[in-house]
């Protein structure tokens, strides 16, 4: 891997919790998460995105969904007990973060979040989130991406 480990395998790692990664080319197009379930020959309803969002009261939150679903923003607000929350701007991913916008992890961000991962990875043996790289995706548990990301599980896509 290019520079080495990115931060969301060494806190992977350290926690001692099992994953695997997969690559992909990244510098030939878009990187939404759909385009990349197709890169990797994976199912889309096993890759997952991080959204992350503000609240009223300025608090971060940060949503983890299927690739092919829209996060229903009263869902995700009802879910962190708040009014309403609204999508940061993309140039605000990565100050927020650490991360920039197609390789945004649920695991490792600069600050801890409140995070909601979407009660649909509970059907799943395995997922796939960005390994905090563009180009880059790491395949794990749900129980372990939540318990990595400190997350709680929640409905939180459209219908």
């Amino acid at each position: 891997m290019g520079n080495g480990k990115t931060n969301a395998m060494r806190i992977l790692d350290r926690a001692g919790i099992p994953y695997k990664t997969h690559s992909y080319e990244a510098g030939d197009g878009p990187v939404d998460g759909v385009t990349v379930a197709k890169k990797l020959g994976i199912a889309p309803e096993r890759v997952y995105k991080t959204l992350v969002t503000q609240g009223a009261d300025r608090q971060y939150f940060v949503f983890v969904i299927p690739v092919e679903r829209e996060l229903d923003l009263k869902k995700a607000a009802r879910a962190v007990g708040e009014k309403n929350v609204e999508m940061i701007p993309v140039k605000d991913i990565n100050k927020v973060t650490g991360y920039i916008r197609g390789g945004c992890s649920p695991i490792g961000m600069k600050k801890a979040y409140g995070t909601v991962v979407d009660c649909s990875c509970e059907a799943l043996a395995e997922m796939l989130v960005s390994a905090g790289r563009i180009g880059w995706q790491i395949e794990l548990a749900p129980k372990d991406l939540i318990a990595a990301a400190q997350a709680q599980t929640a409905e939180l896509v459209r219908e």
